[in-house]
């Protein structure tokens, strides 16, 4: 006898009972149905290539780490070494075979001038153009006299970049290159303004423009604060539609429709740069981090020091390693 599963479509409910009453004919309609199966909606399962080939539990552990030794990160201090050291240590590999640049660059700043640096990891593909991935991993600078340690503003995306590399390493593309972005100066150096912000993406936009790699450039698509338990993804309404479009598919393919586009709204982030120069840009962020503050009209662990570990969770983080993996295939697919 053969089972009945409730998710089989109906065209393939008719073939397994008849299957059922006619065994000198059960081998053949099976195979029929194996082959249904096979081209069934990409949205039927998970795609194998991405079906947890990043664990978010070793995000979560990769990011308890860089917390550990770098939990102030904001520019000029200890810890923003620290965090320096640590993605570097993640990289020999690449950095062995030039596949790891440092882009150092002064930034002027309100409160004078700033080195700050820019990591560039690169997995080669078989195609020609790129799709970069990107966050930022520096701490907040005006937040340097608290116990700000960003847990899920920076540190995780940090963690889940450095996860993506190790699967990249693993699997190099098949596609387009994929390119790892851990921007620095993200954050305001006094009070978030045009002019002060995303100085790390500002600078690597306009240096990409100036030696040609911004024509290669397929998509750029930054991870910001998408470890939080109670995810929700904003729909990023300045993001370019296609790449929007991407994500909502791959939020059905991987089963996770329930964690993204609840909300829309416009946000100011690293994909900006980018997008004023013409590249298609995403920004993959969930802005709704903690209870809403009436007194401040923000989210209760944004930018204070409640932003920490125990507010994030494996499942998040596991959905949004699914997300970006399936984005860089729908990407290689138009």
């Amino acid at each position: 006898m053969i089972e009945l599963k409730k998710s089989a479509p109906r065209s393939h409910r008719l073939v397994i009972l008849s299957a059922a009453k006619n065994p000198r004919i059960s081998l053949l309609l099976l195979l029929v149905l194996a082959l249904l199966c096979a081209n069934a909606p990409a949205s039927a399962q998970k795609p194998a290539s991405i079906d947890g080939a990043v664990s978010g539990q070793a995000i979560y552990n990769l990011t308890a780490q860089l917390l550990a030794v770098a939990p102030r990160r904001f520019n000029g201090s200890p810890g923003h070494l620290a965090a320096e050291r640590f993605i570097k240590d993640h990289f020999k590999p690449e950095a062995a075979k030039g596949d790891f640049e440092t882009d150092q660059f002064t930034a002027n700043t309100p409160v004078g001038p700033q080195t700050m640096r820019n990591f560039i990891v690169k997995y080669p593909g078989k195609r020609d153009g790129i799709i970069v991935l990107a966050s930022h991993y520096e701490t907040n600078y005006p937040l340097r006299d608290i116990d700000f340690v960003g847990a899920n503003d920076g540190a995780c995306t940090t963690a889940l970049l450095i996860s993506l590399g190790q699967y990249y390493r693993a699997h190099p593309p098949q596609g387009y290159s994929v390119w790892l972005v851990f921007d620095d100066g993200e954050e305001a150096v006094q009070a978030w303004s045009a002019s002060d912000s995303l100085y790390g993406t500002k600078h690597l936009a306009a240096k990409w423009y100036a030696d040609g790699t911004l024509k290669r450039i397929k998509a750029f698509i930054v991870a910001d604060m998408i470890g939080y338990k109670d995810l929700s993804i904003l729909q990023e309404t300045q993001s370019t539609p296609w790449l929007r479009s991407l994500l909502r598919q791959a939020a059905i393919d991987t089963h996770n429709s329930a964690y993204v586009f609840k909300t829309e709204a416009a946000e100011d982030d690293d994909h900006l740069p980018f997008l004023q120069r013409g590249v298609p840009a995403l920004d993959v962020i969930d802005v709704a981090y903690g209870p809403l503050d009436n007194q401040t009209g923000d989210y209760a662990y944004h930018h204070t020091p409640q932003d920490t570990l125990d507010k994030l969770s494996p499942q998040s983080l596991q959905v949004s390693a699914d997300l970006f993996l399936e984005m860089v295939r729908l990407i290689n697919q138009r």
